[in-house]
Protein backbone atom coordinates (compact mmCIF):
# COMPACT_ATOMS: atom_id res chain seq x y z
CA UNK A 1 0.00 0.00 0.00
CA UNK A 2 1.25 3.61 -0.99
CA UNK A 3 2.62 5.51 1.94
CA UNK A 4 0.25 8.38 1.13
CA UNK A 5 -3.45 8.46 1.61
CA UNK A 6 -5.94 8.02 -0.99
CA UNK A 7 -6.53 11.45 -2.98
CA UNK A 8 -9.55 13.57 -2.38
CA UNK A 9 -12.00 12.97 -0.10
CA UNK A 10 -15.41 11.07 -0.05
CA UNK A 11 -18.60 12.49 -0.61
CA UNK A 12 -19.35 12.43 3.30
CA UNK A 13 -16.64 14.67 3.95
CA UNK A 14 -18.39 17.36 1.37
CA UNK A 15 -21.62 16.21 2.71
CA UNK A 16 -20.79 17.23 6.44
CA UNK A 17 -19.23 20.98 4.90
CA UNK A 18 -22.42 21.53 3.47
CA UNK A 19 -24.49 20.56 6.26
CA UNK A 20 -22.07 22.60 8.86
CA UNK A 21 -22.58 26.13 6.25
CA UNK A 22 -26.59 25.33 6.41
CA UNK A 23 -26.58 25.32 9.84
CA UNK A 24 -24.73 28.73 10.32
CA UNK A 25 -26.50 29.67 7.06
CA UNK A 26 -29.81 29.66 9.36
CA UNK A 27 -27.72 31.38 12.03
CA UNK A 28 -27.06 34.48 10.36
CA UNK A 29 -30.42 34.23 8.81
CA UNK A 30 -28.94 33.91 5.27
CA UNK A 31 -31.20 32.12 2.33
CA UNK A 32 -27.86 30.77 0.12
CA UNK A 33 -24.21 31.99 -0.26
CA UNK A 34 -22.20 32.50 -3.27
CA UNK A 35 -18.97 31.27 -3.85
CA UNK A 36 -16.00 32.88 -6.31
CA UNK A 37 -13.09 31.84 -4.74
CA UNK A 38 -10.99 28.49 -5.83
CA UNK A 39 -10.33 26.88 -2.40
CA UNK A 40 -14.02 27.71 -1.83
CA UNK A 41 -15.68 26.54 -4.54
CA UNK A 42 -12.88 23.42 -3.97
CA UNK A 43 -14.07 23.20 -0.30
CA UNK A 44 -17.64 22.60 -1.19
CA UNK A 45 -17.58 21.10 -4.35
CA UNK A 46 -14.18 18.82 -4.83
CA UNK A 47 -13.62 20.41 -7.72
CA UNK A 48 -10.04 20.97 -8.22
CA UNK A 49 -8.21 21.61 -11.31
CA UNK A 50 -4.75 24.31 -12.46
CA UNK A 51 -7.70 25.92 -14.80
CA UNK A 52 -7.64 28.72 -11.91
CA UNK A 53 -4.24 30.19 -13.19
CA UNK A 54 -6.19 31.68 -15.99
CA UNK A 55 -7.75 34.64 -15.19
CA UNK A 56 -10.44 34.76 -17.89
CA UNK A 57 -13.40 33.04 -16.72
CA UNK A 58 -15.18 33.45 -13.66
CA UNK A 59 -16.81 29.86 -11.72
CA UNK A 60 -19.47 30.28 -8.78
CA UNK A 61 -20.98 27.76 -6.52
CA UNK A 62 -23.89 28.22 -4.78
CA UNK A 63 -24.90 27.00 -1.66
CA UNK A 64 -28.63 27.03 -0.96
CA UNK A 65 -30.15 26.49 2.76
CA UNK A 66 -31.35 23.26 2.03
CA UNK A 67 -29.34 20.99 -0.56
CA UNK A 68 -27.09 20.38 -2.40
CA UNK A 69 -24.60 23.12 -4.20
CA UNK A 70 -25.28 24.10 -7.09
CA UNK A 71 -22.56 24.99 -9.72
CA UNK A 72 -22.48 28.03 -12.59
CA UNK A 73 -19.63 27.72 -14.06
CA UNK A 74 -17.75 27.80 -18.14
CA UNK A 75 -18.72 25.12 -20.49
CA UNK A 76 -15.29 24.03 -20.52
CA UNK A 77 -15.14 22.79 -17.17
CA UNK A 78 -18.57 20.64 -17.30
CA UNK A 79 -17.10 17.64 -17.45
CA UNK A 80 -14.52 18.35 -14.39
CA UNK A 81 -17.26 19.41 -12.26
CA UNK A 82 -19.36 16.34 -13.02
CA UNK A 83 -17.08 14.19 -11.54
CA UNK A 84 -17.39 15.45 -7.99
CA UNK A 85 -20.44 15.12 -6.05
CA UNK A 86 -22.32 17.81 -7.71
CA UNK A 87 -25.24 17.52 -9.97
CA UNK A 88 -26.77 20.44 -10.85
CA UNK A 89 -24.19 21.92 -13.36
CA UNK A 90 -25.32 25.10 -15.13
CA UNK A 91 -23.00 26.39 -17.85
CA UNK A 92 -22.52 28.99 -20.32
CA UNK A 93 -20.35 29.62 -23.13
CA UNK A 94 -17.20 31.77 -21.26
CA UNK A 95 -15.57 34.33 -21.91
CA UNK A 96 -18.57 36.19 -22.65
CA UNK A 97 -17.89 39.97 -21.99
CA UNK A 98 -21.57 40.90 -22.41
CA UNK A 99 -23.04 38.57 -20.08
CA UNK A 100 -20.38 36.28 -17.96
CA UNK A 101 -22.62 34.14 -16.23
CA UNK A 102 -24.67 37.21 -14.15
CA UNK A 103 -27.96 36.09 -15.57
CA UNK A 104 -27.14 32.23 -15.03
CA UNK A 105 -26.65 33.31 -11.13
CA UNK A 106 -29.22 35.69 -11.05
CA UNK A 107 -31.42 33.22 -11.54
CA UNK A 108 -30.08 30.28 -9.94
CA UNK A 109 -30.64 32.35 -6.89
CA UNK A 110 -33.72 33.73 -7.53
CA UNK A 111 -35.44 31.09 -7.81
CA UNK A 112 -34.42 29.23 -4.18
CA UNK A 113 -36.98 29.82 -1.52
CA UNK A 114 -36.31 33.26 0.21
CA UNK A 115 -37.03 32.47 4.12
CA UNK A 116 -34.73 35.17 4.76
CA UNK A 117 -34.64 37.50 2.10
CA UNK A 118 -30.70 37.85 2.12
CA UNK A 119 -27.65 36.11 0.31
CA UNK A 120 -23.95 35.70 1.59
CA UNK A 121 -20.97 36.41 -0.19
CA UNK A 122 -17.42 36.55 1.04
CA UNK A 123 -17.04 40.45 0.91
CA UNK A 124 -15.38 41.69 4.22
CA UNK A 125 -12.11 40.13 6.08
CA UNK A 126 -8.70 38.15 4.18
CA UNK A 127 -11.54 38.17 1.24
CA UNK A 128 -12.12 38.62 -2.37
CA UNK A 129 -14.23 38.62 -4.86
CA UNK A 130 -12.93 36.13 -7.98
CA UNK A 131 -15.42 38.49 -10.47
CA UNK A 132 -14.96 41.55 -12.25
CA UNK A 133 -16.67 44.35 -9.88
CA UNK A 134 -19.12 45.61 -12.27
CA UNK A 135 -20.46 42.21 -12.76
CA UNK A 136 -20.49 42.15 -9.07
CA UNK A 137 -22.38 45.01 -8.78
CA UNK A 138 -24.90 44.21 -11.91
CA UNK A 139 -25.44 40.61 -10.18
CA UNK A 140 -26.03 43.00 -6.97
CA UNK A 141 -28.95 44.36 -8.92
CA UNK A 142 -30.51 41.55 -10.62
CA UNK A 143 -30.55 39.06 -7.65
CA UNK A 144 -33.95 39.98 -5.40
CA UNK A 145 -32.46 39.19 -2.13
CA UNK A 146 -29.69 41.56 -0.08
CA UNK A 147 -26.23 41.25 -0.35
CA UNK A 148 -24.51 40.13 3.01
CA UNK A 149 -20.81 39.90 4.42
CA UNK A 150 -20.73 36.13 5.55
CA UNK A 151 -16.74 36.51 5.23
CA UNK A 152 -15.51 35.17 8.73
CA UNK A 153 -18.38 32.91 9.66
CA UNK A 154 -16.52 30.95 6.25
CA UNK A 155 -12.84 31.39 7.86
CA UNK A 156 -14.12 29.96 11.04
CA UNK A 157 -16.18 27.12 9.27
CA UNK A 158 -12.62 26.16 7.17
CA UNK A 159 -10.35 27.17 10.67
CA UNK A 160 -11.75 23.48 11.84
CA UNK A 161 -9.92 20.69 9.82
CA UNK A 162 -11.42 17.35 9.69
CA UNK A 163 -9.15 14.41 10.05
CA UNK A 164 -8.80 14.10 6.28
CA UNK A 165 -7.55 17.28 5.92
CA UNK A 166 -4.88 17.01 9.12
CA UNK A 167 -3.36 14.12 7.52
CA UNK A 168 -3.05 15.29 4.52
CA UNK A 169 -1.02 18.21 5.83
CA UNK A 170 0.73 15.76 7.55
CA UNK A 171 1.95 14.21 4.59
CA UNK A 172 3.24 17.08 3.09
CA UNK A 173 5.14 18.60 6.33
CA UNK A 174 6.69 15.14 6.44
CA UNK A 175 7.49 15.38 2.52
CA UNK A 176 9.10 18.97 3.15
CA UNK A 177 10.84 17.93 6.35
CA UNK A 178 13.13 15.26 4.46
CA UNK A 179 13.77 17.67 1.64
CA UNK A 180 15.08 19.83 4.31
CA UNK A 181 16.79 17.53 6.09
CA UNK A 182 19.34 16.91 2.62
CA UNK A 183 20.30 20.29 2.09
CA UNK A 184 23.12 20.06 4.52
CA UNK A 185 24.50 17.31 1.99
CA UNK A 186 24.72 19.59 -0.81
CA UNK A 187 24.28 23.72 0.31
CA UNK A 188 28.53 24.93 0.25
CA UNK A 189 29.90 28.34 -0.05
CA UNK A 190 29.88 29.61 -3.45
CA UNK A 191 26.36 28.60 -4.49
CA UNK A 192 23.67 30.84 -4.76
CA UNK A 193 20.26 31.16 -3.33
CA UNK A 194 18.99 30.15 -6.31
CA UNK A 195 20.88 26.71 -6.77
CA UNK A 196 20.04 25.91 -3.26
CA UNK A 197 16.79 26.35 -3.73
CA UNK A 198 16.51 24.90 -7.25
CA UNK A 199 17.63 21.40 -5.89
CA UNK A 200 15.45 21.88 -2.99
CA UNK A 201 12.07 22.05 -4.49
CA UNK A 202 13.37 19.13 -6.67
CA UNK A 203 13.82 17.36 -3.46
CA UNK A 204 10.54 18.22 -2.20
CA UNK A 205 8.83 16.84 -6.13
CA UNK A 206 11.04 13.63 -5.58
CA UNK A 207 9.71 12.85 -1.99
CA UNK A 208 6.29 13.23 -3.45
CA UNK A 209 4.83 17.04 -3.41
CA UNK A 210 2.43 18.21 -6.33
CA UNK A 211 4.35 21.12 -6.01
CA UNK A 212 6.20 24.00 -4.83
CA UNK A 213 4.69 27.48 -5.22
CA UNK A 214 6.17 29.65 -2.41
CA UNK A 215 9.86 28.86 -1.84
CA UNK A 216 11.89 32.51 -0.59
CA UNK A 217 14.98 32.86 0.62
CA UNK A 218 17.28 35.10 2.70
CA UNK A 219 20.88 35.16 3.36
CA UNK A 220 24.09 37.77 4.81
CA UNK A 221 26.53 38.26 6.37
CA UNK A 222 25.95 36.47 10.05
CA UNK A 223 21.87 37.49 9.80
CA UNK A 224 19.34 38.54 6.73
CA UNK A 225 17.00 41.29 6.42
CA UNK A 226 13.76 39.90 4.47
CA UNK A 227 11.91 36.79 4.89
CA UNK A 228 9.59 37.76 1.69
CA UNK A 229 11.97 38.15 -0.92
CA UNK A 230 14.33 35.76 -2.95
CA UNK A 231 15.46 33.61 -3.89
CA UNK A 232 18.27 35.67 -5.72
CA UNK A 233 21.97 34.79 -7.39
CA UNK A 234 23.65 36.08 -4.11
CA UNK A 235 26.13 33.97 -3.35
CA UNK A 236 26.69 31.98 -0.36
CA UNK A 237 30.23 33.32 1.91
CA UNK A 238 31.77 31.67 4.90
CA UNK A 239 29.53 33.96 7.64
CA UNK A 240 26.47 33.70 6.02
CA UNK A 241 23.23 33.21 7.43
CA UNK A 242 20.33 31.56 5.58
CA UNK A 243 16.68 31.04 5.65
CA UNK A 244 14.73 29.10 3.82
CA UNK A 245 10.79 29.01 3.86
CA UNK A 246 8.65 26.99 2.09
CA UNK A 247 4.85 26.17 1.13
CA UNK A 248 4.94 23.03 -0.70
CA UNK A 249 1.61 21.09 -1.88
CA UNK A 250 0.52 17.49 -1.89
CA UNK A 251 -3.61 17.01 -3.05
CA UNK A 252 -4.72 20.89 -2.32
CA UNK A 253 -2.74 21.34 1.19
CA UNK A 254 -0.13 22.88 2.07
CA UNK A 255 2.98 22.50 4.76
CA UNK A 256 4.75 26.08 5.72
CA UNK A 257 7.81 26.46 8.09
CA UNK A 258 11.41 27.45 7.50
CA UNK A 259 14.72 26.77 8.46
CA UNK A 260 17.93 28.11 8.71
CA UNK A 261 21.57 27.56 8.64
CA UNK A 262 25.02 29.35 8.91
CA UNK A 263 28.02 29.28 6.59
CA UNK A 264 31.27 27.89 8.25
CA UNK A 265 30.57 29.82 11.33
CA UNK A 266 27.85 32.06 13.51
CA UNK A 267 28.55 35.18 15.93
CA UNK A 268 27.52 33.72 19.75
CA UNK A 269 24.43 36.70 19.17
CA UNK A 270 23.09 34.58 15.87
CA UNK A 271 23.06 31.59 17.70
CA UNK A 272 21.21 33.22 20.89
CA UNK A 273 18.77 34.59 18.30
CA UNK A 274 18.23 31.14 17.11
CA UNK A 275 17.56 29.96 20.43
CA UNK A 276 15.07 32.34 21.31
CA UNK A 277 13.00 31.55 18.09
CA UNK A 278 13.47 27.70 18.84
CA UNK A 279 12.27 28.43 22.76
CA UNK A 280 9.64 30.29 21.73
CA UNK A 281 8.02 27.72 19.52
CA UNK A 282 8.35 25.83 22.57
CA UNK A 283 6.27 27.53 24.80
CA UNK A 284 3.35 28.67 21.79
CA UNK A 285 3.17 24.78 21.60
CA UNK A 286 2.75 24.51 25.16
CA UNK A 287 -0.24 27.35 24.77
CA UNK A 288 -1.41 26.00 21.93
CA UNK A 289 -4.23 23.89 23.86
CA UNK A 290 -8.37 23.92 23.51
CA UNK A 291 -10.15 27.40 25.21
CA UNK A 292 -6.84 29.32 25.02
CA UNK A 293 -6.66 31.73 22.22
CA UNK A 294 -4.47 33.35 18.98
CA UNK A 295 -3.42 35.92 21.90
CA UNK A 296 -1.98 33.13 24.40
CA UNK A 297 -0.18 32.03 21.53
CA UNK A 298 1.13 35.38 20.80
CA UNK A 299 2.20 35.74 24.37
CA UNK A 300 3.84 32.89 24.89
CA UNK A 301 6.16 33.06 22.20
CA UNK A 302 6.81 36.56 22.71
CA UNK A 303 7.83 37.29 26.35
CA UNK A 304 10.54 34.39 24.96
CA UNK A 305 11.64 36.76 22.08
CA UNK A 306 11.40 39.64 24.80
CA UNK A 307 13.41 38.59 27.59
CA UNK A 308 16.13 37.26 24.62
CA UNK A 309 16.54 41.30 23.77
CA UNK A 310 14.08 41.62 20.65
CA UNK A 311 14.07 44.59 19.20
CA UNK A 312 10.78 44.22 17.51
CA UNK A 313 9.01 42.01 15.10
CA UNK A 314 8.42 43.24 10.88
CA UNK A 315 5.83 40.36 10.54
CA UNK A 316 2.94 41.88 12.33
CA UNK A 317 2.26 38.47 13.81
CA UNK A 318 4.04 35.47 14.27
CA UNK A 319 1.84 32.40 13.39
CA UNK A 320 -1.57 31.68 11.37
CA UNK A 321 -3.75 29.51 10.31
CA UNK A 322 -2.94 26.81 7.46
CA UNK A 323 -5.10 24.45 4.97
CA UNK A 324 -6.06 24.68 1.33
CA UNK A 325 -3.93 28.23 1.21
CA UNK A 326 -0.63 28.99 2.32
CA UNK A 327 -1.80 31.27 4.84
CA UNK A 328 -5.42 31.03 6.62
CA UNK A 329 -7.12 32.89 9.40
CA UNK A 330 -6.30 33.13 12.13
CA UNK A 331 -3.25 35.34 13.06
CA UNK A 332 -1.43 34.86 16.26
CA UNK A 333 -1.15 38.80 17.49
CA UNK A 334 -1.87 40.58 20.69
CA UNK A 335 -5.06 41.39 19.64
CA UNK A 336 -6.48 38.61 17.60
CA UNK A 337 -8.20 36.25 20.60
CA UNK A 338 -9.73 33.67 18.58
CA UNK A 339 -10.36 30.57 20.41
CA UNK A 340 -8.52 27.69 19.87
CA UNK A 341 -10.67 24.58 19.54
CA UNK A 342 -9.60 20.90 18.16
CA UNK A 343 -8.71 21.04 14.40
CA UNK A 344 -7.02 24.00 13.89
CA UNK A 345 -3.84 23.56 12.08
CA UNK A 346 -1.64 26.51 12.50
CA UNK A 347 2.19 27.48 11.78
CA UNK A 348 4.29 28.71 14.60
CA UNK A 349 6.31 31.41 13.48
CA UNK A 350 8.09 33.63 16.29
CA UNK A 351 10.55 36.46 14.58
CA UNK A 352 12.64 38.97 16.05
CA UNK A 353 15.28 41.89 14.87
CA UNK A 354 17.77 40.99 16.85
CA UNK A 355 20.12 43.80 15.60
CA UNK A 356 20.09 46.43 13.09
CA UNK A 357 19.33 45.04 10.13
CA UNK A 358 19.05 41.73 11.09
CA UNK A 359 15.85 39.04 11.66
CA UNK A 360 15.78 35.59 12.89
CA UNK A 361 12.41 33.79 12.21
CA UNK A 362 11.52 29.66 13.20
CA UNK A 363 8.34 28.20 11.92
CA UNK A 364 6.69 25.14 12.93
CA UNK A 365 3.14 23.58 11.47
CA UNK A 366 0.87 22.05 14.46
CA UNK A 367 -2.66 20.94 15.63
CA UNK A 368 -4.48 21.31 17.88
CA UNK A 369 -5.99 18.36 19.66
CA UNK A 370 -8.50 17.21 22.06
CA UNK A 371 -6.03 18.09 25.49
CA UNK A 372 -3.42 20.04 23.55
CA UNK A 373 -1.47 20.21 20.60
CA UNK A 374 0.26 17.88 18.06
CA UNK A 375 3.50 18.63 15.91
CA UNK A 376 3.17 18.18 12.07
CA UNK A 377 6.53 18.89 11.43
CA UNK A 378 9.38 17.19 12.90
CA UNK A 379 11.10 20.36 14.68
CA UNK A 380 14.12 21.69 13.51
CA UNK A 381 17.15 21.29 15.90
CA UNK A 382 17.45 23.10 19.11
CA UNK A 383 21.39 24.67 18.22
CA UNK A 384 21.55 26.24 14.60
CA UNK A 385 23.22 23.87 11.76
CA UNK A 386 26.46 25.18 11.00
CA UNK A 387 27.33 23.80 7.61
CA UNK A 388 31.81 23.41 7.11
Amino acid sequence: MSEFSLRGFEVSEFESRTARLQKVMHEQKVDAVLFTTEPNVRYFSGFFTQFWHSPTRPWFLIVPLEGKPIAVIPEIGATGMAATWIDDIRTWASPCPEDDGISLVAKAMNDLPKKYGCVGATLGIESYLRMPTNNFLELRDKVESKFVDVALAIHNLRQIKSAAEINKTRQICRITNQAFDLIPNYAKTGMTEREICKQFRIDMLTAGADECPYIIAGSGPDGYDSIIMGPTDRVLNDGDVLIIDTGAVRDGYFSDFDRNWAFGSASEETLAAYRATWEATTKGFEAAKPGNTTTDIYNAMWSVLEAAGALGNDVGRIGHGLGMELTERPSHTATDNTLLVPGMVLTLEPGMNYAPGKQMVHEENIVITEDGAEWLTERAAPEMIIIK
